[in-house]
């Protein structure tokens, strides 16, 4: 089994997601022995935004007539998308940025976001392509938006692409109340550290489920 392990917070040891996104690997391979994990830091490796030279993958234009520039950012979708495609699970730590997620989690997202490789088109509507994963968020917030689901646009956001990937097992992990004080912080990480017990061991239950059916 492959785990995907992504980071998007600049703060280091500071973060609240990457503790959480830590929290949920050690979990699961608490859970699952053996499995092979790889991290991916965007804070320090993420993708350019989409601009005229990485749109190269998305415009299919011959490979022959790409300049250096096109075929350089071609290889960095590539990797990415391939990164992506070949893990069963992906743990993401994202951050609440005003209101959704930090632009280095959105530059990847937008590399792996490939018709043909996450998803086609069809007569009858598009059709995910990465279906079968287990994707776990730790989710991060200064404030609280359970009761407030107009202002988040982050989960929504993310539950969303994921499934546009065809990816119907996305879990979220939340933190919220970090930058309410300090009774606040330490019952969000509670909470927070409870659903990681409960999303990995029901993760892992489901799939056993599965490999017997």
């Amino acid at each position: 089994m492959k785990l995907l392990h992504i980071d998007s917070s600049p703060l280091g040891a500071n973060s609240v997601s990457r503790e959480l996104t830590r929290r949920i690997v050690a979990q699961w391979q608490s859970s699952h022995p053996g499995t092979v994990v790889e991290h991916l830091d965007l804070a320090l490796d993420a993708p350019s935004h989409l601009d005229a030279d990485s749109l190269g993958f998305r415009l299919g234009l011959d490979a022959a007539t790409l300049t250096q520039a096109q075929r350089r950012e071609n290889a960095v979708s590539e990797r990415l998308v391939s990164q992506f495609l070949a893990a069963d699970v992906v743990v993401v730590g994202a951050p609440m940025y005003n209101f959704s997620i930090p632009s280095q989690l959105k530059a990847w997202i937008d590399r792996v976001a490939q018709a043909g490789r996450t998803f086609t088109y069809t007569a009858t509507g598009p059709v995910g392509l990465a279906a079968g994963k287990t994707v776990i968020v730790a989710s991060s917030r200064g404030g609280a938006y359970a009761s407030a689901p107009q202002m988040d646009h982050q989960e929504s956001y993310l539950r969303t692409v994921f499934g546009f990937f065809g990816i119907t097992d996305v879990r979220f992990v939340r933190a919220e109340g970090m930058a309410m004080g300090d009774a606040a912080k330490a019952a969000g990480l509670a909470s927070a550290e409870a659903d990681i017990v409960a999303q990995v061991s029901e993760a892992a239950n489901e799939g056993q489920a599965a490999i017997r059916a």
